[in-house]
């Protein structure tokens, strides 16, 4: 292996001891075993680095892991284990044959990394991360901002979605991943983008910037007259639920805020109705992913396209780099910058932990909820 010397034996980290409530399961510990190449597989080895993790952005997967409500298929195979998927961290250590497969790292970079298959592994001083998700993060940006970014990727391939000139309202305008998205929307040429959030003002300043937001607490956003008259070209729905509001429109006969497919209209969502979803066998997984989006999307591109939207369940997300890629070049543009939810970054203690969990668990983060675990790069 490629690796630093001197590397400890044990760490802190965070550690899961089952599932249930947050304060009851989640505590940072020492002495946990430090993960090496080694460990893994043959086999899976050459696509795995090990970093030194400097900050770990949170994501609705670390809490569902945690609850237990898809553990058959999301859950750890033991305890304790230690949480969170999304990180920015120092390679210490590369395959052997790191050249001759092309990755693109060597160690001491500073990189930054999405979770490649389950949210879990990242929340601690090291960590084993695939290399196929993972680029190096721009000169300037922060390793908190930079685990931020890489957590929000996904907002770069809902952007590819948007073409110049298309007015778009974006629910859930003020997480995570919606705080990114707004700006790569400006970026595209958007003419209009409106943001539905519990915190609106903050919608309206830098770098969201969107040109209108909306209180879905005082304001429903299906029912509002200037957007029935002129109506979206897109509606990207990161909440949830958006949906049903529409066809309860169609129903009642009141004009939709959206064009219909007929017309170029799209409804976007990466999301199912109920965000907060149980599910305990594959069977279960197809009846709320599966079959609900193919057939919405087969009905709103048929006989009911001169009516709905084109229905999109946009969950893809590809193992491969050029996402981040992307997301980085994006960030030493300028054009993307990253956004935190200012409680945060939480400090790498039990309580800090608890606390970024706790504020990913609300729903209702402004921007991407970080743990600063690290300033030593080496």
């Amino acid at each position: 292996m490629l690796t630093t010397p001197n590397l400890p034996d044990t760490m802190l980290a965070a550690q899961g001891k089952d599932y249930g409530p947050i304060d009851d399961m989640i505590s940072v510990q020492g002495g946990v075993k430090v993960p090496h190449l080694d460990d893994l597989p043959a086999k899976t080895r050459s696509k795995y680095m090990l970093l030194k993790i400097l900050s770990v952005s949170m994501a609705p997967g670390d809490c569902r892991v945690l609850s237990g409500l898809t553990k058959e298929l999301q859950g750890p195979p033991s305890f304790p284990y230690i949480p969170g998927g999304d990180c920015c961290g120092v390679v210490m250590e590369l395959p052997d044959n790191a050249e001759k497969l092309k990755i693109p790292f060597h160690v001491g970079d500073r990189v930054a990394a999405r979770f490649a298959e389950v949210p879990r592994g990242a929340l601690g001083e090291y960590a084993l991360v695939s290399s196929l998700v993972a680029d190096k993060v721009p000169e300037g940006i922060s390793s908190d901002g930079a685990a931020a970014l890489a957590s929000a990727s996904p907002a770069t391939l809902l952007a590819d979605r948007i073409q110049k000139d298309e007015r778009v309202l974006v629910i859930g305008a003020g997480g995570g991943v919606g705080s990114h998205l707004c700006q790569l929307l400006r970026n595209k040429g958007a003419s209009l983008v409106v943001g539905v959030s519990l915190n609106p003002g903050r919608l309206l300043e830098s770098p969201i910037s969107c040109d209108n937001a909306i209180d879905y607490t005082k304001q429903d956003v299906f029912s509002m007259a200037e957007y029935q008259k002129e109506p979206f070209d897109a509606i990207i729905d990161l909440a949830a639920g958006g949906w049903p509001k529409l066809l309860e429109s169609t129903h009642n006969k009141t004009p939709l805020i959206v064009k219909p497919a007929s017309k170029g209209g799209r409804y976007i969502t990466t999301a199912p109705d109920n965000p907060l979803f149980e599910i305990h066998s594959m069977w279960a997984a197809l009846k709320v992913f599966l079959f609900p989006s193919l057939w919405r999307a087969m009905i709103s591109r048929t006989w009911r396209r001169s009516k709905l939207p084109s229905y999109t369940y946009a969950i893809e997300l590809p193992s491969t780099r050029p996402v981040m890629t992307r997301t980085m070049e994006l960030a030493r543009e300028g054009v993307l910058e990253p956004v935190m939810d200012p409680k945060g970054p939480f400090a790498f203690t039990t309580d800090g932990v608890r606390d970024a969990f706790r504020t990913q668990e609300s729903r209702h983060a402004q921007g991407k909820v970080v743990v600063h675990v690290s300033d030593k790069q080496l």
